[in-house]
């Protein structure tokens, strides 16, 4: 439906949802999935496949997700194609309403999933023009409310979505980080296969979950690592006991600064041990905060499939997917630290790596999950960085 005034009568007879942001901006529509509110952080993905494993991302904690495809949910959703069990994310928005799934994959529709996994959606919106409210103005808090009576009170869900302090100086890791120490062996899906299973493990890496997507432990996996994943709070010893050949710190939600708060010290840590680290996402963010540098929240942050990195090396350029709403400032690294890739949309760091141990990281998602493949290199080079560490050991 089109912008409306603050007004709390909906324009037609069949509306049953609305969209507030914190501006006093309204969107109506038609509510599906879990029917109540949500508050978040918007923000808006330009995939145009993969909404299933964008929705399940532990990185999109405290936000409602704008898809700017329009038709979304028309391949329903299946028990493969998740990131995590129980999604983090609030919410989300769409242009079309969600029609029957159509995919031979699909054990069932957008529409129902969404309910049972307690996401808030809103259909029938004008993404378009959402999008480029969030690009003049950056990402807004907002509200989606689902009521099948279609009343609400605006106002109150516009001082809602005020009220609601933003991603900017949130831990958020600590709410999607696993529970207790588990061990991983599944490796990537493949048609007709779906998941493989690692036999024949060459090194053992310990990954720091601070909301680590499945895929990403698949792709490690994959290379021949056998995985121990801890929660992100554990602590030095936690780690060294597993006696790991590499570690990985993994993606996740949230402000860097503020994870980094029991994060850091414990990375300086294992910096000084001269073990391999492989930083993702939010990964590599605390990994430029303990080298000394600094992150800072973007306007409105990278999130889709389709995304120009070049790793400055090689100048070659590889075709990525992101979700991120913070960035390390380049100038802020020390002298050992040097970025290794770049945003071609903005020139934002991309990649980072240590001149002097055997350190790297990146800001995109090259476990491709949705998106292209061009990074899973960056997996390779990580098992190969830990074979001649344990060679030269």
């Amino acid at each position: 439906m089109t912008e409306s005034a603050t007004t709390s009568i909906p324009p037609a007879d069949d509306i049953t949802a609305v969209l507030v942001l914190a501006d006093g901006t309204v969107f109506w529509g038609h509510g599906f999935g879990r029917e109540g509110d949500t508050v978040g952080e918007v923000c808006f993905n330009t995939s145009i496949t993969g909404y299933q494993e964008i929705l399940t991302d532990p990185s999109y904690a405290g936000q409602i997700i704008t898809f700017t495809f329009p038709h979304i949910g028309n391949v329903g959703t299946n028990a493969e194609d998740v990131e995590t069990i129980t999604p983090a994310a609030r919410g989300l928005v769409v242009r079309e309403d969600v029609t029957e799934a159509a995919n031979y994959r699909a054990d069932s529709g957008l529409t129902d999933w969404a309910a049972r996994v307690g996401l808030v959606g809103i259909s029938g919106v004008d993404t378009r023009k959402l999008t480029r409210h969030i690009r003049a103005h950056g990402a807004p808090n907002g509200v989606i409310a689902y009521n099948k009576d279609g009343k609400f009170d605006v106002p109150a869900l516009i001082e809602k979505a005020k009220a609601w302090p933003g991603l900017e100086g949130m831990d958020l890791a600590k709410e999607v980080t696993c529970a207790q120490t588990r061990e991983w062996d599944a490796t990537r899906w493949a048609i007709g296969q779906g998941y493989g299973k690692l036999e024949n493990p060459k090194a053992h890496v310990v990954a720091v979950d601070y909301g680590a997507k499945d895929n990403i432990l698949r792709c490690l996996a994959a290379t021949g690592a056998h995985v121990t994943v801890v929660p992100a709070t554990a602590t030095f010893d936690d780690i060294m006991r597993h006696k790991p050949d590499g570690i990985f710190l993994s993606n996740g939600p949230g402000d860097p600064a503020a994870t980094g708060e029991y994060a850091l010290p414990v990375i300086k840590q294992l910096i000084e041990t001269g073990l391999p680290i492989f930083g993702i996402c939010l990964g590599h963010q605390l990994l430029a905060l303990a080298f000394g540098g600094k992150t800072y929240k973007m306007h409105q942050g990278h999130r889709g499939a389709n995304h120009p990195v070049q790793d400055l090396r090689t100048k070659k350029v590889e075709i990525t997917s992101m979700n991120h709403g913070f960035s390390v400032d380049g100038d802020s690294l020390p002298d050992n630290v040097k970025v290794s890739h770049i945003s071609l949309f903005d020139r934002t760091v991309c990649g980072i790596e240590c001149t002097d141990k055997p350190i790297f990281s990146v800001q995109q998602h090259p476990e491709a999950s949705p998106g292209p493949q061009d990074s899973f290199y960056l997996f390779d080079q990580f098992m190969d960085m830990i074979q001649k560490h344990k060679t030269a050991a």
